[in-house]
């Protein structure tokens, strides 16, 4: 829980992320609602910040800055 709630206060436009359902994308904008906009292949969607796979996410972005 604490790592989760760390994962989102430091979530910032740029980020890789992966969400729940497997979906990889960059944050393109992240809105005081509680949603952000990921760009994705597909092309630009909005889901809720809670749809991101905290775990996922975290180990996609440490790989990426070594």
């Amino acid at each position: 829980m604490k790592q989760e709630k760390k994962f989102f206060s430091e979530l910032k436009k740029g980020m890789k992320v992966v969400m729940g359902s497997g979906l990889h994308g960059k944050v393109l904008e992240l809105n005081d609602d509680g949603t952000c906009i990921i760009e994705t292949g597909a092309g630009r969607m909005k889901f809720d910040k809670t749809a991101i796979s905290v775990e996922k996410s975290t180990k996609l972005n440490s790989a990426s800055t070594k």
